[in-house]
């Protein structure tokens, strides 16, 4: 299984697919399954039962998980996806953006 690079928190681009090009913080990181849930991007539409709290039932819009290799970091000088590299400074492992080569 590979290394997930991105973490939670993250600013991300999607590279890939129906929200190609839209941009935004990355919620949940799965890194068993290799995806992630990003805020505003693959939103679903969930069907929800009636219960007491809503007799009526509801719909629900939330977001779905998207896999890794459709994201792209984006790198905190330019503002475009990047990829991560690691560089050690010190005792710590930082990761570095190699468009740039500016720590993340």
């Amino acid at each position: 299984m590979a290394k997930i690079k991105i973490k939670k928190g993250d600013k991300v681009q999607v590279l890939a697919g129906a929200y190609k090009g839209k941009q935004g913080q990355v919620l949940v990181v799965y890194p068993d399954k290799n995806r992630a849930i990003v805020e505003g991007v693959n939103i679903v539409k969930k069907h929800k039962k009636p219960s007491a709290e809503s007799p009526q039932g509801s719909i629900i819009e939330k977001e779905a998980t998207i896999h890794i290799s459709n994201l792209g970091l984006l790198d905190p000088k330019t503002g475009k996806p990047t990829r991560i590299s690691y560089k050690i400074e010190g005792d710590t492992k930082v990761r570095v953006a190699t468009k740039s080569g500016q720590a993340i």
